[in-house]
């Protein structure tokens, strides 16, 4: 599958810092990659390509965005590898709904993504696969877990075996209760007769009428969700790679069973060194999501005249961890910031450039502290002082670092 454009990413002068991120699975800071580790390796999932990216997507993969941006600063060959579940229920379920072919809607969704994403100067995966060219991957991918005893069928579909993982429950940190509970909410099958646990998750359908279906040694039929993850990350990654990505949604049951299949699979553990989450966009008091339609979308902010650099801003203005709601004053006000910025750094000079990169470097370093950041460049952007050199020094670093071209 073809990603996007890489957009130029400038190299800063001055020292550079190691990344702290927080880890959903250990609940503490911790330093990623290994300091003993010239290369940097980071598993992002995906879309689901059923409608177009929202401030909630972006949101996401600007944040890790930023991950890969700081490695790259450091001097780390990044590893990125990112999927795209392009088939799955909800993508068939508005095909059907739409009167469009599944394949059509997927392809259209995912180049609309990809337009977004390179407006919004995300650097892309170097491998960005999508589940349909994985079938033979996610296959061999079962038949490792069914080699290691944690596969079984119910009515031909095949199910693994949450027990066989006595790590399990080790990203999430959930007790029973509340997985049962999010298992449900988040396309599982907790009720389903037949499962030997609730928790049990899907590894492959077995053909349905008027469903896509692939021929496998698993028998025609395709993915579950959570395999085609761990699959995907193995193949291109390999085991304990440095950091899994995604919105707070996908803590469980999809990295706990991504994880969980690939660990029983290779006998191996951890899966990743950190699990690293954003959390969620709400628009009008509840979160932004496709199936409950509440969404402001990125290409139709960007049809409707705003620039680009000011939609990235706008979501920067929050900390990853902390979940908020989208406001139109929010690009208003990132616009504004953006204006202010850029008269700056068209000044022939200004305060101590040298020390404001060093200030947007320590706070991105810790746990990606963007309010401390953006603060540090407006503290520069609202002085004055004699160093000729830093507005152009700041701009490169605003660019590099925070992916904002001034």
């Amino acid at each position: 599958m073809q990603a996007w454009t890489k957009p130029d990413i400038p190299v800063v002068p001055g020292p550079a810092r190691r990344l702290r991120l927080y880890d959903t699975a250990s609940r503490g800071l911790v330093e990623v990659p290994p300091v003993d580790s010239t290369t940097a390796r980071m598993y992002v999932c995906g879309i689901t390509p059923y409608d177009a990216t929202h401030m909630g997507h972006a949101a996401t993969y600007v944040t890790f965005d930023l991950i890969n941006r700081m490695w790259r600063d450091s001097g780390y060959d990044v590893h990125y590898t990112q999927n795209i579940t392009d088939v799955d229920d909800p993508l068939l379920e508005r095909a059907t709904a739409t009167g469009v072919e599944w394949t059509d809607l997927a392809a259209q969704e995912i180049q609309l993504f990809r337009d977004d994403m390179t407006a919004l100067r995300v650097i892309p995966p170097q491998h960005y696969i999508g589940v349909v060219e994985s079938i033979d991957l996610v296959s061999d991918a079962v038949e490792d877990l069914r080699r290691a005893g944690a596969v079984y069928s119910v009515g031909g579909d095949l199910y693994f075996a949450v027990k066989t993982d006595p790590l399990f429950g080790g990203v999430s940190n959930y007790d029973r209760e509340t997985m049962r509970e999010l298992f449900a909410e988040r396309g599982g099958d907790p009720d389903r007769e037949g499962k030997q646990d609730p928790l049990d998750s899907l590894l492959w359908r077995h053909e349905r009428p008027g469903e896509p279906a692939w021929d496998s040694e698993l028998g025609r039929g395709r993915p579950g969700w959570h395999v085609e993850c761990s699959a995907i990350a193995l193949k291109y990654l390999g085991m304990t790679f440095d950091v899994q990505g995604g919105g707070t949604d996908l803590i469980f049951p999809h990295h706990e069973m991504s994880a969980s299949g690939a660990q029983v699979a290779t006998g191996k553990h951890p899966f990743a060194r950190a699990y690293v989450h954003q959390a969620m966009v709400g628009l009008d008091g509840e979160k932004m999501s496709k199936s409950k339609g509440n969404l402001v979308l990125v290409s139709k902010e960007r049809l409707a005249g705003a620039d680009p650099m000011a939609i990235r801003l706008a979501l920067l203005t929050h900390h990853y961890r902390t979940d908020w709601f989208w406001m139109p004053t929010d690009l208003t006000s990132a616009q504004e910031r953006l204006d202010v910025w850029r008269g700056a750094v068209g000044r022939g000079s200004g305060p101590d450039g040298a020390a404001a990169v060093d200030a947007l470097r320590a706070a991105l370093t810790n746990d990606l502290d963007t309010v401390a950041a953006l603060a540090a460049v407006d503290a520069w952007a609202e002085s004055e002082g004699d160093d000729h050199e830093a507005p152009a020094l700041v701009a490169l670093a605003v660019d590099a670092l925070l992916g904002v071209k001034l």
